[in-house]
């Protein structure tokens, strides 16, 4: 999680012209995490709460944000077991616990160790990793050797890298949402790099808040062949079309680590996106889809009919397919 803020308050005043009182959609954008956020909003009038996303960043970056170097999560990772971490962390962390043992292991926020490691080249090319280095890499891998203990974080591998990443947007997403209603704002709709949720509807157009899933380009280029709306849920996406590299036979390879073998896998999936009622919890559950691949999480799915969940992936004859499980919306 990059720290960067800058943060943009647009008032766009659309006016219900039929009801009273008359209602303004409060919009904010910025640069957060290395990423950009918007923020909307319904309310009575113009409110600006651009420092106080400010502060939000801040908080969770001093928490968890593995490129500030005297961040908590820094300080854990080289060593340092002074550390008294607050409830952002502890959320996260418990979260990325239950999901770590739901999947077997599948979301792993220590496999970054490995994903660092990895050289994947200029101009595209996978590079190999001597077996040796990834032996002695895979063993401080494993969530199973990180706990807490009274407020602390407890290593049983003094080299094992935690990095939440993976879910951390998705976190950020649900700070910004329990901000809005602790403020008593029932219909909005927060964004970060793409995560997001949303509450009730926008009521100046009396319908409810749409969203798009996007399509795998691999040409950077961005497009939304499927539109849908979102109501009182969270969704996240992950997928391989946008970070990947090529080998000497073409061959695909995202930067998803087998946390078993610690070697990147080839996958025909190429997106997931995932409705929850958190978005952290929806992060967490993409990122780990992306990893199982399309069979295991489908399976998985069986015993989650909770999470809805929209895949795209290539057949073998390198066409795209979709398929939409447990009553992901088809519109």
């Amino acid at each position: 999680m990059k720290y960067l803020i800058v943060v943009t308050a647009v008032f766009i005043t659309l006016i219900s012209c039929n009801n009273e009182p008359k209602l303004v959609l409060n919009y904010t954008q910025g640069k957060a995490f290395g990423t950009s956020f918007s923020v909307q909003f319904i309310e009575e009038k113009e409110v600006d709460f651009s420092k106080s996303y400010d502060s939000l960043v801040e908080v969770i970056n001093a928490s968890m944000s593995t490129y500030i170097d005297t961040s908590d999560i820094s300080r854990i990772n080289k060593g340092d077991a002074t550390v008294v971490i607050d409830d952002h962390f502890k959320k996260v962390f418990a979260v990325s616990k239950r999901i770590y043992a739901e999947t077997k292991g599948a979301f792993d926020p220590t496999i970054g160790v490995l994903v660092n490691a990895w050289d994947f080249g200029p101009g595209g090319k996978v590079m190999s990793l001597d077996s040796l280095k990834i032996d002695s890499l895979l063993v401080s891998v494993g969530l199973d050797k990180v706990a807490l203990q009274k407020d602390k974080i407890v290593k049983s591998h003094e080299n094992t890298f935690i990095d939440f990443n993976a879910l951390a947007k998705g976190y950020a997403v649900d700070v910004f949402a329990e901000f809005l209603e602790n403020k008593g704002y029932q219909n909005y709709l927060v964004e970060i790099g793409g995560e997001i949720r949303g509450k009730g509807k926008n009521v100046i157009k009396q319908k409810p808040w749409r969203i798009g899933v996007e399509d795998p380009n691999f040409d950077d280029t961005q497009s939304y062949s499927k539109v849908i709306s979102l109501r009182d849920q969270s969704m996240a996406t992950s997928g391989s079309y946008r970070k990947f590299k090529l080998d000497e036979n073409g061959n695909r390879y995202a930067h998803i680590i087998d946390t078993k073998t610690g070697y990147p896998h080839k996958s025909n999936l190429l997106s997931v996106s995932i409705l929850a009622d958190t978005c952290v919890e929806a992060d967490a559950y993409a990122t780990a889809f992306m990893s199982m691949g399309l069979e295991r999480s489908k399976q998985f799915l069986e015993k989650h009919p909770e999470l809805k969940v929209f895949f795209i992936y290539e057949n073998e004859s390198k066409e795209l397919q979709t398929l939409a499980l447990n009553d992901f919306p088809a519109d």
